[in-house]
């Protein structure tokens, strides 16, 4: 163990005489810097030796390069590189493949290898550390894809780019991520490609003698891609990610109406499409832009029915719980940008629709949309009606709707033990705030149907339970 410590010590004494010698360090701090070295060198050679020991040696050279390289921009001596740096460098490397033979499954060594070779070490070394942690960690396809990703943008290789992720697709043949990573890089591929050209043609410079496949500029293989995956990996919610990736690109038009295309044909079922399909209808062009505040305000009023239209033959069709909540979502964004919120039965046209998933699968459905709602049942189908959808509310809510101004709804039940129950049930959830429900209580039990003789301790409670100016009131 001795010899192979003092054999790596004594390759490293050139380098730190150039140091010394070049003026980058003082003879006390190269001595200081070899006895620190031969201390990290010793510990790897230990019988029981850590992963801790092989990182602090590590940090410990890497520590020494950005000295060297901070001294070196201060006295601008750029010199002897390959007989300082560069030496350092292989040192390192070799430790981090030492480390990774040892702990093959740690993969954040490996990134940790990864990160300092796209800072110190060529490029072409990079693909080797690279190669070596995917021949160990082919089964994660984040890896794969981060390596393809350096091909394309660190060595400007798209062919390789290309070949890590057909082999990554071998082993993942139905990673959504593998597919939509792999399709990004045929529309980035094509786009640079589409931006080179138009610089030569623009600078008048004859393009023949460039590589520009038509396929690739076109984006045509990005389309490969996309009919390989969409044939492997179904769903709404994976086509629709494509989509949003194509949409990036200012020249993927036809690529994004095939995609619609089969979205409409292939997945009318899924809830996904009809939420697309109608929120698409917001960002249709008009024939010339509005100059008038009115004149927009009407166009997206109009934008929104044409929106609404299209959740409704969705709801025709595919009349479910996450039809419902893609409908409900949106009319809540598009209630929050109003300041005059319209009757929830012209803005959702629930009248033809006699379903209450629409309060029950949402849980942010505003106080509002269900006081328009419960407004909407009682004048739609009396008490009832009206009855059956508070019920509703009340089950699947954490909020008892009541609203002062809603309270005819029970009023016109004969039974005041109903009204009774109604009543507290409000109190439970608004009496510290409201005194005007602890008003109306009291007026009810003074009517003919109530027990006068109870107001008195109606009252006792309004006063314990309201707050402020509030017990004035009472």
């Amino acid at each position: 163990m001795a010899e192979i410590v003092q054999q790596r010590i004594e390759n490293r004494i050139p380098e730190l005489e150039q140091l010394e010698r070049v003026g980058l360090f003082s003879k006390k701090e190269v001595k200081s810097l070899l006895k620190r070295a031969t201390a990290l060198e010793y510990k790897l050679h230990r019988l029981i030796i850590t992963k801790v020991d092989f990182i602090a040696y590590i940090q410990y050279e890497i520590n020494v390069l950005e000295l060297i390289k901070k001294r070196r921009s201060r006295i601008g001596y750029q010199f002897k590189r390959e007989e300082i740096e560069f030496s350092i460098i292989s040192r390192i490397n070799n430790i981090f493949r030492r480390a990774t033979t040892k702990w093959k499954d740690d993969v954040q060594l490996w990134l940790s290898h990864i990160a300092f070779c796209k800072k110190w070490v060529s490029l072409s070394y990079l693909g080797k550390v690279f190669s070596s942690m995917l021949a160990i960690h082919p089964e994660k396809p984040a890896l794969w894809i981060m390596a393809a990703k350096s091909e394309l943008e660190d060595r400007n290789s798209s062919e390789s780019a290309r070949h890590l992720f057909l082999r990554a697709l071998l082993f993942h043949p139905e990673s959504k991520k593998v597919y939509q990573e792999c399709f990004r890089m045929e529309l980035l591929h094509a786009e640079k490609l589409r931006k080179q050209q138009k610089e030569l043609e623009q600078a008048e410079i004859d393009v023949g003698g460039y590589e520009f496949s038509p396929e690739i500029v076109s984006g045509k293989l990005a389309e490969v891609v996309y009919r390989d995956a969409t044939g492997k990996i179904q769903g709404a919610d994976f086509i629709l990610s494509l989509l949003t990736i194509a949409a990036i690109f200012d020249f993927t038009k036809d690529l994004q109406d095939t995609i619609i295309q089969d979205l409409q044909s292939k997945y009318t079922y899924d809830s996904l499409t009809w939420d697309f399909m109608a929120r698409r209808e917001l960002e249709a062009t008009v024939g010339e832009e509005l100059q008038t505040a009115m004149g927009r305000a009407s166009d997206i009023a109009r934008r929104e029915e044409r929106c609404c239209q299209v959740y409704e033959q969705g709801l025709n069709s595919l009349n479910t719980e996450a039809m419902w909540a893609c409908y409900v979502s949106f009319c809540l964004e598009r209630f929050k940008r109003k300041t005059d919120v319209r009757e929830l039965k012209e803005t959702v046209n629930i009248s033809n629709h006699d379903n209450h998933c629409l309060l029950s699968v949402v849980p942010a459905v505003s106080m509002e949309i269900k006081e328009k709602y419960l407004d909407w049942s009682y004048r739609a189908g009396g008490y009832k009606k009206a009855r059956k959808t508070f019920k509703v509310l009340k089950i699947n809510s954490n909020i008892i709707l009541l609203i002062s101004h809603q309270f005819c709804i029970v009023k016109e039940t004969p039974k005041m033990s109903n009204l009774r129950d109604f009543y507290e049930r409000a109190l439970r959830e608004f009496g510290s705030t409201d005194d005007d429900l602890w008003l109306e209580y009291i007026r009810e039990e003074l009517g003919p149907r109530g027990q006068p003789e109870s107001c008195g301790m109606i009252h006792w409670r309004a006063m314990k339970m309201l707050e402020g100016e509030s017990t004035g009131h009472i």
